[in-house]
Order: structure tokens, then sequence, then C-alpha cells
């Protein structure tokens, strides 16, 4: 009877400890990694310390990028891609523009040489010997002599005309011609004086071109070279065509550099060439060569 109890008893034993021995021996995955990454740290601790880093064995405990974040980058990546596109669309755009800006230029130049050789081939021979210098300061040639006219007070600048006065031409002239005299005289302030005054009372007159012209070399001559630079910039553009316009932008040159402004004197030598080019009086032509390599133009 013992006996049976005792084999009874083992048996039973045996059905109760076969579970807990089969669930020690063969643990699930997760509990194995769970062990590993538990005796891993513990290593960690060990050699490492509180500097064990937390990647030591390829794990994180956050993930690498969290979909927040990968948002983010997507948004801005998006942003600056538009705003990429945007750049590159204004870029063309400018492109574009100052295409037609330069195609327009080149019709205007076009267009004013045209107009300038048309303007030579109907105009009367001139005097070669009437010619004179630019580069010496009694160039500028004393119109034709005209008889006198009562037009203004010997006191004082000449009286307003109209180009419908009977005597518009004489007396434009005559006012030029006194502008011109005091010049030679090397009356500077006084010429300029003279000068404008007769511009400004004689408009449309054809010495108008003239007077400005004299008047900003009168400036010149008297070591005025910025408002010389000013007054003969302005002569110009008021009336490119004008008779004593290539003239202004020659002086205006020689003004640039005496304000040691060479890259502003090589503009005016080049804008006088694409101007004017074949149009251009021969002194003028003579002089330019001199002129740019002075002022080292390329």
């Amino acid at each position: 009877m013992r006996i049976r109890d005792f084999v009874l008893a083992a048996a039973l034993g045996a059905t109760v400890l076969t579970p807990a021995v089969a669930q020690r021996r063969e643990p699930t995955p997760e509990q194995r990694i769970d062990r590993l990454e538990r005796g891993l740290r513990q290593v960690q601790d060990r050699v490492y310390g509180r500097n064990r880093p937390a990647d030591t064995a390829g794990f994180v405990d956050d993930p690498a990028v969290t979909q927040s974040g990968l948002s983010t980058v997507t948004s801005r990546l998006d942003s600056i891609e538009q705003q990429m596109n945007a750049i590159v669309r204004t870029s063309e755009e400018n492109a574009n523009r100052v295409s037609t800006l330069e195609a327009e230029l080149a019709r205007m130049r076009a267009e004013l040489q045209r107009r300038a050789a048309a303007e030579e081939q109907s105009a009367p021979p001139v005097d070669e010997a009437s010619i004179v210098d630019p580069a010496r300061p009694d160039d500028e040639p004393p119109p034709p002599s005209r008889p006198r006219v009562e037009n203004r007070n010997d006191d004082g600048p000449p009286r307003a005309a109209r180009p419908g006065d009977p005597d518009f031409a004489a007396a434009g002239e005559e006012a030029y011609d006194r502008g011109y005299q005091l010049w030679t005289q090397k009356r500077y302030d006084q010429a300029i004086t003279a000068l404008r005054a007769m511009a400004s009372s004689f408009p449309g007159h054809r010495r108008v071109s003239w007077a400005n012209n004299l008047a900003g070399r009168a400036m010149l001559d008297k070591g005025e070279y910025r408002a010389a630079a000013e007054a003969l910039l302005a002569n110009y553009r008021a009336d490119p065509q004008g008779e004593r316009a290539a003239d202004s932008l020659y002086y205006l040159g020689q003004a640039s550099l005496k304000l040691r402004q060479p890259q502003q004197a090589c503009k005016a030598y080049a804008e006088l060439e694409n101007v004017y080019g074949q149009s251009l009086r021969a002194d003028l032509r003579r002089l330019l060569p001199a002129a740019k390599s002075e002022a080292n133009c390329s």
C-alpha cells in the first residue's frame, strides 16, 4: 500500500513539474530578446558606466524618424521647391525683358543713324577750310556776320523771341555770337550767362545746341568739371540730333577724365561711336582714338 501511494505521488509530481520545466526550457522569442537586451545593458553599464552610448548594439529607444518629423521635412522640401520654381520663372521673365529692351535699343540706334545719314546727305557741302580742331580753345567758329538787329539791350540779356518773329534767326545768331566772344576772351562767367540766356530766349533756334555745348565747355575751362559734365550731358539728351550734341558727348568724356572717372569717359566715347557712327564729324573722329587711349578704354 505504501509503495503504491509513493508511486502515485511521484507520478502526480512529475505531471505538475513537467509544464514548468518545459516552459523554462522553451522561452518565446520575445522573452529571449528581452533577456538579451537586459544582459547587454548590464554589460554596457559595467563597461561604459554613465557614458554608455544609446545605440551601441544598433538599437535606440525612439524611432529614427517620427511621423510628425517626416511631415515637417516634407512640407519644407515642398516649400523650397516652390520657391525655386518661382525664382526660375522670374529669371526667365527678366531674361525676356532684357532681350526685348536690347532689341528696342538696337532699333532706336539704327533709326538715329539712318536719320543722321539722311540729314548728312541732304545738308549742303561743308567748307573744309572752316573746320577747326575741337581740341583747341578756339574751336567754336563764330557764326557768319549778320546785320545787327535791335532785339536786346546792350547791358542785358537778349529779349525773348519766337520762331515766327521776322528777325528770329538773325537775333539768335547775334545772341550766340555775344556769348562766343566772351568765351574767347576767357570771361567764362559772363559767357555762361550770355549763352544760357540765348538758349532760353530762342527756343528752337539751331544755335541752341551750340550755346548749351559752349556753356558746358566754358565750365570745363573754368575748372567746374562736375557742372560741365551735367551741362554737356543735358545738352546731348535734350537734342541728340542737335548740331553740337556729338561735341557734348566728346567733352563729357573729357570732363569725366578731369573728375577721375575713366569708366564714365569710356561710356561717353562708346555712346558717341554707337549713336553717330559714320556721321561723326571728321575732326571729332580724328580726336577720339587719343581720347580713348587716355582713358584706357578697351
